[in-house]
């Protein structure tokens, strides 16, 4: 017998030695304890996240106003309203308000009881979201108002007024039903934005580039400015989108212009991918957007406006139009507007019908046209760009003096 016989770990029956046990065995259980805890801490980092993206919904969802008034004040006059013409496109009245109430509107005025529409756009988006054309109601427009409801409870009689008293007598649905009267065009959806929001919002974006012709220098505006490229921050922006005494020649006209160059300027903005692509912008101006907006409750939810900012987001800069309704100074007092006519109903039967609108930049000699292309003397023929309109052939749609987004850079 060999000497190492009966000693653990000695030569076997072969003479060979048994194989002691591989060490590797306790590194490699460390290793899956680390798998296990690096996976226990994704799932808990998903589950953060989620938790974090529910809040910032929420937040969000909850920042918006619903006009609930407002859709029951439209409730009752259903019956009178115009019918939907074409489905699938939709109709939006934006109203920039001046109201003061508030901290954040209140440094721009005292006068927390009354509140006016700065500015009136009906955005109308077409049913295959290929286009998407603003049209600017100046608020001086004289037109018919309706009975409408008052903040207090009693009822404005109908009368021919000035436009923007309609959203003093009776905010959003007594300007909604002034709109669908003077246009025949239902207004699907609606929201407000005020001083505060705006200010916000453009802030939110980095500011928006503008060209100047000569300096601005406009007290009443708190507006100072050098001539050139300029990058507008909130303030600044506001006062330049509301000036109209110190820059052109102090008109509402310019001012509306004005408005719709930055605003092509601000569409551009929000579809470059430095703001939809920057968590670090894109929720500033969620925010700034949402907690600013007061609209109808078929718009008051972020799912709702997403959706409708995705349709504006997916059309073409050059198809993204601005302009005003056709009009001139009203003949009983040349500081008020009236409509010029055939222009404006061609316009409001193109949008109604969604069929093509052209806008045109408007010629050196006619910058103070307020019809169609080539001023009150040259207004699109009736028919035009569409079938019995008396020519051979198809015929392009009429043009109205304005511009596109795709304009909107600073030259």
């Amino acid at each position: 017998m060999s000497d190492s016989a009966g000693i653990p770990g000695g030569a076997g029956a072969g003479g060979r030695a048994p194989r002691r046990p591989r060490g590797p065995r306790e590194p490699r259980g460390r290793r899956r304890r680390l798998l296990r805890r690096l996976g226990l801490g994704v799932v808990l980092l998903l589950l953060a996240g989620a938790g974090t993206g529910w809040w910032l919904y929420n937040k969000l969802d909850g920042n918006i106003t619903a006009d609930a008034a407002a859709a029951a004040e439209l409730e009752r006059y259903e019956r009178e309203r115009p019918a939907h013409a074409v489905s699938g496109a939709e109709n939006i009245l934006v109203i920039g308000s001046d109201s003061r109430a508030g901290r954040a509107n209140g440094r721009y005025g005292r006068d927390e009881d009354s509140q006016r529409s700065d500015t009136v756009i009906l955005l109308h988006l077409s049913a295959d979201r290929g286009s998407a054309t603003a049209v600017s109601i100046p608020r001086d427009l004289m037109t018919d108002i309706p009975s409408c409801r008052t903040p207090d409870g009693s009822r404005t009689t109908e009368q021919f007024a000035q436009f923007n008293w309609a959203f003093e007598w009776g905010g959003a649905a007594c300007t909604i039903r002034t709109v669908e009267k003077l246009s025949g065009i239902r207004v699907d959806h609606h929201m407000v934005v005020d001083f505060g929001g705006f200010t916000r919002m453009v802030d939110a974006v980095g500011g928006v580039e503008v060209c100047l012709k000569q300096p601005v220098n406009d007290a009443e505006a708190r507006l100072r400015l050098p001539a050139g490229r300029q990058t507008l921050r909130g303030e600044q922006a506001l006062g330049f989108v509301r000036a109209r005494h110190s820059l052109g020649d102090g008109s509402d006209t310019e001012r509306i212009a004005r408005q719709q160059e930055f605003l092509g300027s601000l569409v551009k903005k929000v579809q470059s991918d430095g703001v939809l692509l920057n968590p670090t912008r894109l929720y500033p101006l969620l925010d700034a957007a949402t907690s600013s907006l007061t609209t109808d409750p078929g718009l008051a939810s972020l799912r709702d406006l997403y959706n409708l900012v995705r349709d504006i987001r997916d059309v073409p800069t050059g198809q993204v139009r601005f302009l005003t309704v056709p009009r001139q100074p009203y003949e009983a007092d040349p500081n008020r507007d009236e409509l010029v006519e055939p222009d404006a109903a061609l316009l409001f039967d193109r949008l109604r019908m969604d069929r093509p609108v052209r806008v045109v930049p408007p010629k050196p000699q006619d910058q103070a046209a307020q019809g169609a292309e080539g001023g009150r003397g040259n207004r699109p023929a009736a028919g035009a760009g569409t079938p019995g309109g008396g020519r051979a052939g198809p015929t392009p749609a009429p043009a109205f003096t304005g511009t596109t987004a795709g304009r909107a850079d600073c030259r």
